[in-house]
């Protein structure tokens, strides 16, 4: 091997595939398989890269790949040494050049994601089965005679399937489908019901949690819910759910009790809206941040609260939806999207493959806007990751006139001369100001001048020069100097404001992840002109004004058309994985590509941080 290729055999390869998959860059020891898919090059294959199916046929052009224990299998000796492996076990620990032969059939893709084309390879699959029926000459086992007849996968059997597969099979008159999960038969079902495929991809967050329905013949959703976490009694954020396991024993049980009704409620409202019998879910995928997957798995989360801060694990092992408490199939899996670290967990895995983050050629820079923000920046060439403490200001939690983003809640601020117009959740008068219509209010009234840039209300004597009109909402509630936004009444403690109070909480919140994002930069060496896009993610991030973000800092100052409201890809993410055993790989390989850094012991943290508190100019 020359040296580069020895180089290249601890970081990146090179995979150029013939004759028009491009150029694609990876991690050493990623399969040519799991390359190819990640990467949208379409590799022939039926059994989802676990080598028996024998069809993902390549051949090495330039490079060594080594002959694997599946290859004589496939290939004969004269074309195992010219170079013909199979994609899913040939590993590229150097830069390589492959032929790939043209798919004998188009295989079905969906579009899901940050515009991703995700091809269909679900770990849930169907055999119709017609089955010879057993005679004194012909005595193969019951569980035999199934696993024969599904000759292109080399399956485990689940034990729960045994029990009534005697008589499932002779009631059917041996017409069954098999229904498979990976490669683990766990069902045998009478007569064709393969065209009867279903997941649940679960989005577990720490305030909302959001259930997708999804045919897995199609790719496509049949419904779509969301509901409040039930947990909310024992805390709005992780760091209250934590301190309620450690000071009451009994509170690990009740959290995770309120998981499971959670998750069971919503999977009851999208199966009935998309008149889908439960059990005939076979799967369902999970992603949240780190203390919600542990404390609904039940796993004790105190660990996570103090340092060194360490996690159960970064990639648990296998559980079923029974093991989440949730009523589906049976012997449904649950898949778990692994996790980073303490805080940067799966859900921000699972964003990060919606977003192709670890894929783009260009550099972008990825935030996760809320009280624990997680940032990512990078390319296919190198990502680094972390979390940035910013505290609820963002939830609107310890805001005065604070309130999550219901019907009442001012979202949006706009100020024009010395008029001001507000977008009200629900068209009505408003009651208070969620996350949205803070950073607005903030933006617009630092670019109004009525707000310096250290963060202060400019003096009344300033504001009334400057803004006549506007300078008589500037009042004091107590001793404190506030905004009113909207009156409800004569008297200022009464109306829907802006504190002096709240403007610092803000400062706080955005210093913290412009900091973060600014030492992601010095790691990687580039300034923000090198950053292409900013995705916002999030259910705040689909919310919040490009422009504020700007005005205030909170991301890099960049043409707007750049910045784009991502949405909420960590449940796009949950539905990838729920469509493709190749994007689980990927996901898993997010964990060996992306680089941690930890903000906490960091000497330059706090000067960093005190620099970015002011609005820019």
């Amino acid at each position: 091997m020359s040296e580069a290729a020895a180089a290249a055999g601890t970081g990146r390869v090179r995979l150029q595939f013939r004759p028009d998959g491009g150029d694609v860059r990876g991690p050493a020891g990623t399969t040519v398989f799991d390359a190819a898919s990640w990467n949208g090059i379409a590799i022939d294959s039926t059994c989802g890269g676990h080598g028996t199916c024998k069809k993902c046929k390549v051949r090495v052009l330039n490079g060594a790949v080594p002959v694997s224990s599946v290859d004589p299998r496939a290939f004969t000796i004269d074309e195992l040494r010219h170079g013909w492996r199979l994609a899913c076990r040939a590993e590229a620990t150097e830069d390589l050049e492959i032929d790939v032969p043209p798919l004998q059939t188009r295989p079905k893709a969906a579009l899901v994601g940050v515009g991703r084309h995700v091809i269909l390879r679900p770990s849930v699959q169907k055999r119709y089965l017609e089955l010879t029926e057993p005679t004194l000459e012909d005595q193969v086992s019951d569980v035999e005679r199934v696993v024969a007849a599904v000759d292109d996968l080399e399956l485990r059997v689940h034990p729960g399937a045994v029990r009534m597969l005697g008589r499932t099979l002779r009631a059917a008159n041996y017409q069954v489908t098999a229904v498979i999960c990976d490669d683990l038969l766990i069902d045998v079902e009478p007569g064709d019901t393969t065209a009867d495929r279903h997941a649940i991809a679960f989005d577990l967050g720490t305030t909302t949690v959001v259930a997708n329905l999804l045919d897995l013949a199609t790719g496509q959703p049949l419904a779509v819910r969301s509901m409040l976490n039930r947990q909310q009694p024992f805390g709005a954020d992780v760091i209250s759910r934590v301190s309620a396991t450690m000071m009451d024993p009994d509170a690990l049980e009740a959290l995770q009790a309120r998981a499971a009704e959670t998750l069971n409620q919503l999977a009851a409202e999208v199966c009935e809206e998309g008149g889908i019998d439960r059990e005939r879910v076979y799967e369902m995928v999970v992603c949240g941040n780190v203390t919600m997957t542990q404390i609904a798995l039940g796993i004790d989360p105190e660990p996570l609260a103090m340092a060194p801060f360490i996690i159960a694990a970064r990639r648990l092992p296998p559980v079923t939806a029974a093991d989440f408490g949730v009523h589906l199939h049976p012997r449904a899996p649950a898949f778990t999207f692994p996790a980073l670290g303490a805080y940067v967990g799966g859900d921000i895995v699972a964003g990060m493959l919606a977003t192709g983050l670890t894929r783009d050629r260009r550099v972008r820079l990825f935030i996760d806007v809320g009280t624990n923000s997680e940032i990512a920046l990078g390319s296919q060439d190198r990502v680094v990751a972390t979390a940035a403490p910013a505290g609820p200001a963002f939830e609107a939690a310890q805001i005065k006139c604070g309130m999550r983003a219901a019907e009442g809640a001012i979202e949006g601020v706009r100020i024009e001369g010395d008029e001001i117009s507000l977008e009200v959740i629900g068209d009505t008068d408003p009651v208070g100001m969620c996350g949205s219509g803070l950073v607005d209010a903030v933006a617009q009234l630092v670019g109004a001048g009525l707000l310096d840039h250290s963060g202060r209300f400019v003096p009344d004597d300033a504001a009334a020069e400057a803004h006549p009109v506007l300078a008589r909402r500037l009042v004091k509630v107590g001793e404190e100097r506030v905004f009113v936004l909207a009156w409800r009444g004569d008297e200022p403690e009464n109306a829907v404001y802006l504190s002096q109070r709240d403007v610092r909480e803000l400062q706080f919140a955005k210093a913290s992840i412009a900091t973060g994002w600014s030492i992601l930069m010095s790691q990687l060496g580039i300034g923000p002109e090198d950053v292409s896009q900013v995705l916002l993610a999030g259910s705040f991030g689909s919310y919040l004004s490009p422009a504020s973000a700007v005005r205030i800092g909170l991301v890099p100052r960049l043409p707007l058309p750049r910045i784009v409201s991502a949405g909420n890809v960590a449940g796009e993410g949950a539905k990838m994985a729920a469509l493709s055993l190749r994007e689980r790989s990927a996901a898993d390989a997010i964990l060996d590509e992306v680089e941690y850094v930890e903000l906490s012991g960091r000497a330059d943290f706090n000067d960093m941080f005190i620099d970015q508190l002011a609005f820019p100019g």
